[in-house]
């Protein structure tokens, strides 16, 4: 024989042995169980498999993800994020159960085994995945949106951040609100800005009779044209809403942008309006009532 191929035959049984050698490696099973009809093995290779294929899969993710941010507005692009996280899970998911079933594995066998462990985990996060449905459902019908003012539960708050399974929203008092997304499904929902941050805000009042009306009209108008905080477009309005037991009710009603600090001025003005109905001697009456003594006779 000569050198050459003395070479040749070394290779071959290099390249045999090295081979060999991958080839044991990625037939090497890491676990094996089950039936003899219906086995289920893991070996280093298919593991190798499913972490290429989920490496692809979310790179590919990624490059959506970044493709439609682009398109997006700010706002939407963080709703955008909540629901590509929770997705980005699911589609994971069924890429790894199509891989395995496409290469023989036993996906069948695997349900099988583990139905009643998922019945179980089912019903222990009944209430996360009502969360997680219901902040999709937001993401679709634009109920809220980061900004919105709302009351829920007899709770105020601006919406700082809508994640995909619960609302981050802030108080008045600067407190920090989290509200389960399946608050919004099972309660009454009051979006005070879903019209834009103009909202129509009132003050009620009860003047003693005998007052006179146009005066107490006046100074209503005076106190609320007077606040910076209320809108002069349009015109603050006064009603005479009703004849009390007691008291002459009357109603302002003023215009603000910010509905969220509303409480700030509603408080400047009363303060105000007892100022001018003392300087006019007009009284605000508290409710009296008159106790008669009968006395018997002995």
């Amino acid at each position: 024989m000569t050198q050459e191929e003395i070479t040749e035959q070394v290779k071959e049984v290099i390249q045999e042995n090295v081979w060999g050698t991958i080839k044991h490696f990625l037939e090497y099973e890491i676990f094996h169980f089950g039936s003899d009809e219906h086995p289920i093995v893991l070996t280093v290779g298919l593991l190798i498999f499913v972490v290429f294929i989920l490496f692809f899969t979310s790179f590919f993710l990624k490059t959506i993800k970044k493709i439609v941010n682009r398109k997006l507005r700010n706002e939407d692009k963080l709703k955008f994020a909540s629901i590509f996280s929770f997705s980005k899970y699911f589609i994971h998911i069924i890429v790894v159960l199509i891989t395995l079933d496409s290469i023989g594995f036993n996906i069948t066998a695997i349900f099988a085994a583990s139905a009643a462990l998922l019945v179980g985990v089912g019903l222990a996060l009944q209430t996360l995945i009502q969360d997680i449905i219901s902040g999709i459902f937001i993401f679709i019908d634009q109920t809220v949106h980061v900004g919105d003012i709302i009351e829920l539960e007899g709770k105020i708050g601006r919406i700082e951040e809508i994640k995909l399974r619960t609302t981050r929203a802030v108080t008045i008092d600067n407190k920090v609100l989290i509200i389960p997304n399946h608050k919004y499904l099972t309660s009454t929902l009051y979006n005070w800005t879903q019209n834009g941050s103009v909202t129509r805000e009132s003050i009620q009042i009860g003047v003693a009779y005998g007052s006179d009306t146009k005066l107490v009209k006046e100074l209503l108008m005076e106190v609320a044209l007077a606040n910076n905080k209320v809108m002069k477009t349009p015109e603050p309005l006064v009603l005479f809403t009703d004849f009390g037991d007691s008291a002459l009710h009357f109603k302002l009603i003023f215009t603000m942008n910010d509905s969220f600090q509303a409480s700030i001025p509603k408080s400047e003005i009363r303060f105000e309006i007892d100022r001018l109905f003392k300087e006019h001697n007009i009284s605000i009456p508290f409710p009296q009532r008159e106790i008669t003594i009968v006395k018997q006779k002995e």
